[in-house]
């Protein structure tokens, strides 16, 4: 009988019909696979059931979260081939489609070999880190639970991620190689989406999806204007609230509990929404547009700062990603740059500027992982061990994506035009990256 490795490599290269671009050591202390290759570690028989049981991505998720699946080495080397196998096969001659799997004898029995290698087929519980996967529908009340789901984590676990910025979004890097700081590049990044808004002094700015409060913290204390941020996660809000009494700023900021569709205190004279329409949802993007644009006075402007999927041939197979949905982003939604801009024109913006930052976002994520790694033992303290490991998956996984154009992430810089055609926009606009 053969050991474990070299039979679960014979399994995986029939139901692929190609090579196994990785090398693969089981629970038996077998390896089998190309020398010199990423170690896949599969700790044990129920990694197995785990992927027999939820072929593809969300059972290898639910292997990876549960620690009974490892990568030995480089994590981006060993996620780069892993990929090639689960998200990148097409219908030109890479991989093997189903259909023909069942069609295969050879396939056949190469599945009835794991079957008995992994003994009992009983599916093994999912990882508690899972959230139970449903129809998006996007009510304030799924909302309100999908973002505690992901921002109360534990401020403390976030610090240690994001690091003293708090800011979860994309950095803003002077160039791809520079030597400069996460948190510089944060600082940038906030006075860039100010510099677009043209915010002056004595100004209203409303921050939808305020986060910690840092962009309610830079734009009050360094252009002067008063700003409502929202959110729905309470941890973020006494953070923030905290923060914005730490700086003095209590009479210019309000840090607000609240659903930004419930704003009722408008018209504001610009609107910050930084990676916050991602949880919006497709079937309320124009909605949430309009909102927004009944927010803002006549020439008030909007920064939508948003990632972005790649369009698809046919829109409607669009299907939200399984492992983020289930563990990172619930309810979460891309669609692409031009669909957005769209619906912002349909709810009666002007759009002015789009700015893509996807590599920018790449190098982001890989800061965090760094952070994230160089303190593992008390991230897994503050956040749990399964936890810990879907923060270290999802963005390690998100940052080659983003340097593959898989996804990217945008500026739009939209105005409530008024009647008279004057949108208060200088001549040349990208005097604001200078």
């Amino acid at each position: 009988m053969a050991d474990a490795a070299s039979r679960l490599v014979s399994v995986a290269e029939q139901l692929l019909g190609a090579p196994l671009p990785v090398r693969v050591r089981a629970w038996d202390g077998s390896q089998a696979g190309p020398p010199g290759a990423p170690v896949i570690v599969v700790r044990n028989r129920r990694a197995l059931r785990r992927m027999l049981f939820k072929p593809g991505e969300l059972g290898m998720a639910r292997a990876w979260v549960a620690g009974d699946l490892d990568i030995e080495g480089d994590l981006y080397t060993a996620l780069g081939a892993v990929a090639g196998l689960l998200w990148e096969h097409d219908d030109e001659g890479r991989g093997r489609s189903l259909a023909d799997t069942v069609r295969d004898p050879a396939a056949r029995a190469a599945v009835r070999d794991l079957i008995r290698l992994v003994g009992p087929p009983l599916p093994p519980a999912p990882p508690r880190e899972e959230v139970r996967r449903r129809r998006h529908l996007h009510t304030r009340r799924t909302d309100k639970r999908a973002i505690s789901h992901h921002y109360d984590v534990g401020n403390d676990f976030y610090q240690l991620v994001l690091g003293p910025s708090m800011v979860y979004s994309c950095a803003y890097w002077d160039a791809p190689a520079s030597g400069g700081s996460l948190e510089t590049a944060q600082r940038d990044k906030l006075e860039l989406v100010c510099r677009k808004l043209g915010l002056k002094p004595g100004q209203r700015l409303l921050d939808v999806g305020c986060g910690w409060g840092s962009m309610a913290v830079h734009a009050a204390r360094e252009h002067g204007v008063s700003v409502v941020g929202v959110t729905l996660s309470q941890e973020q809000a006494a953070f923030a609230r905290k923060r914005v009494a730490d700086e003095g700023l209590t009479d210019r900021v309000e840090i607000r509990v609240q659903d930004y569709r419930d704003v009722r205190d408008g018209p504001y004279d610009a609107i910050s929404s930084i990676g916050m329409a991602e949880h919006v949802g497709a079937e309320r993007y124009l909605e949430y547009a309009r909102d927004l644009y009944g927010l803002l006075k006549p020439g008030g402007r909007l920064l939508n700062h948003q990632i972005a999927r790649r369009p698809q041939q046919d829109e409607t197979a669009y299907e939200v990603d399984a492992f983020i949905d289930s563990y990172v982003f619930p309810d979460g939604e891309l669609a692409p740059l031009g669909t957005t801009v769209t619906m912002l024109e349909r709810a009666g913006f002007e759009v002015r500027d789009v700015e893509s930052l996807r590599e920018h976002y790449a190098r982001t994520l890989r800061a965090w992982v760094t952070n994230l790694e160089g303190d593992w033992a008390r991230a897994t303290r503050l956040a749990g061990f399964g936890r810990a490991r879907v923060w270290r998956l999802y963005m390690a996984a998100s940052a080659l994506a983003f340097e593959r154009n898989q996804i990217g992430v945008n500026q739009v810089l939209a105005v409530r035009t008024p009647e008279t055609g004057t949108s208060g926009l200088p001549a040349r606009t990208r005097a604001w990256n200078s």
